[in-house]
């Protein structure tokens, strides 16, 4: 422990954890986040909003291992720690410009991220577009259940979003019943609230 404090005496290990790696450019550091934040995006624009949804565990991994995957090809051959600012900068700096293009010119948006899918309108499941996205009813029936609903065919209106959040709208008579349910549960919690609270007045009275 003492050994490890006295080199961080040596000014030279000061120097190297405020300079970039040997035979690493600034211009590297700066060029090589950005593609990769390119590249991501336009990724994830071809490849559908599935993995943004992360409706399985396969499709969260794949999310996982996009940060280790990609990590090296940011950072090159420079580990130093100005080198890691560096590149941190960069990608806020990218992904700043990105928004304010998005905010400044509105389609600019539509083509980055897409527009919202509709994948059930009135209860019926638009299957080309369900196929498009790679899901299936099984799917459905995990946004269904998570949304406290029994399954898809209790969805009247469901809409993924671009961010990959789904819009869910139950059935009129299914949200009719689980507001019914949940009144009841709310008046059954108050209940053995209002007897355990009597029962402790009793006691001290």
């Amino acid at each position: 422990m003492f050994i490890e404090l006295l080199s961080f005496a040596d000014p030279n290990s000061w120097t190297n954890m405020f300079t970039l790696g040997e035979g690493v450019s600034w211009l590297e550091k700066i060029v090589r986040p950005m593609i990769i934040y390119i590249s991501l995006v336009v990724l994830l624009r071809l490849v559908g909003k599935r993995e943004l949804a992360q409706l399985n565990p396969l499709d969260l991994v794949v999310i996982l291992s996009l940060s280790n995957t990609v990590q090296n090809a940011i950072i090159g051959n420079d580990t130093s720690l100005i080198g890691g600012i560096v590149g941190a900068c960069a990608l806020l700096a990218i992904n700043y410009a990105v928004a304010y293009v998005k905010f400044r010119w509105p389609k600019v948006e539509v083509v980055t991220e897409g527009k919202p899918i509709t994948l059930i309108d009135d209860g019926k499941i638009d299957h080309s577009l369900l196929k498009h996205e790679l899901m299936t009813e099984n799917d459905l029936d995990i946004v269904a259940h998570e949304n406290g609903l029994e399954d898809a065919k209790d969805i009247k209106k469901l809409v993924l979003n671009p961010n990959g959040s789904f819009l869910v709208e139950g059935k009129d008579d299914i949200r009719d019943d689980k507001f019914k349910h949940d009144v009841l549960r709310k008046i059954d919690e108050l209940s053995r609230e209002l007897k355990v609270l009597n029962s402790s007045l009793a006691k001290t009275t």
